[in-house]
């Protein structure tokens, strides 16, 4: 049965992963088929790595804003996502049904209509929280002729407008299911997270004759070691304190651009949303408060 459960898993991955390299290569930016290092890309995680704190926070309060749900839902939504984030798929298999439940929200809703709401959010409240550091580097592959792709459970519908506003080559992201530009409330696979990223990066790969060995990947969390482990030259930004220790051993390079407050702050494994969220249960509730307060000095 444990053999079992592992393979639906691992199918529902390469289902992701796949989903995720079709959508985002047809999003994706033009460029020249002659620039050098064309067999080469860079692979930024989202969440605590381009972004300051979580994608999906601001997303959910976006749409909550809207009456797409009401405010229990975002609370089920995120600790839902905490917990994916913390225990995993491999210990925590029941959370992808608990986070496809928590996509029925967008259910009977249009495609091009979360893309509208998607980049208002990014202009209003993301750009702010790009961190400049990670920016420059994803610049300086470019610069180099490279790809630069996001790649992030962030939905696909979010993930390309910030990759377009960054004016990075695409985004590989959470597949949501439609018909007729209409959402049907599942997922095609599974969100794009941990071994789902590999399998679109790798995906990726094959469509675009990227050469992986040559290739970079940047993220903050131990979750994406899967990522980072497939590519040449792998980078920690921001760790989580177990990533940091296993790019210290492995010898990987490791960026950290949070002052030592924040690096202590955020030190348990980050999360991300539908996206992919901005810590673990701690950090969670601590954002929460956060914007509770800023809800309460906004209204007064």
């Amino acid at each position: 049965m444990a053999r079992f459960r592992l393979s639906q898993r691992t199918v529902r991955s390469v289902l992701a992963g796949q989903a995720a390299a079709v959508a985002g290569t047809n999003r994706k930016k033009n460029t020249p088929a002659s620039r050098p290092h064309a067999n080469t890309a860079a692979f930024f995680d989202l969440d605590n790595t381009v972004l300051r704190g979580a994608a999906i926070f601001y997303l959910a309060r976006g749409l909550a804003a809207r009456k797409f749900f009401s405010t229990r839902d975002v609370l089920k939504w995120i600790w839902w996502e905490t917990a994916f984030r913390i225990g995993g798929s491999e210990r925590a298999g029941h959370i992808n049904n608990a986070r496809e439940t928590g996509l029925s929200f967008i259910r009977g809703h249009r495609v091009d209509e979360l893309t509208a709401i998607g980049e208002e959010i990014f202009d209003k409240h993301m750009v702010r929280k790009i961190w400049p550091h990670t920016r420059s580097l994803a610049q300086a592959h470019l610069d180099m002729g490279q790809q630069v792709w996001l790649v992030t459970a962030t939905p696909i519908e979010v993930a390309a407008t910030i990759a377009k506003r960054l004016g990075l080559t695409g985004a590989l992201g959470t597949v949501a299911e439609s018909a007729d530009g209409v959402y049907t409330g599942h997922l095609v696979g599974e969100p794009l997270h941990g071994r789902a990223k590999a399998e679109a990066v790798r995906a990726l790969a094959d469509r675009e004759g990227l050469d992986l060995a040559l290739c970079s990947a940047y993220s903050d969390s131990t979750n994406d070691l899967p990522l980072l482990s497939m590519v040449g030259h792998p980078c920690a930004i921001n760790p989580d304190r177990q990533l940091r220790r296993h790019a210290k051993a492995h010898g990987w390079r490791i960026r950290d651009f949070r002052t030592g407050r924040q690096a202590a702050r955020f030190g348990l494994p980050a999360a991300a949303g539908v996206g992919a969220l901005a810590g673990g249960v701690m950090a969670g509730v601590a954002l929460r408060r956060k914007l509770r307060l800023a809800d309460i000095q906004a209204a007064r």
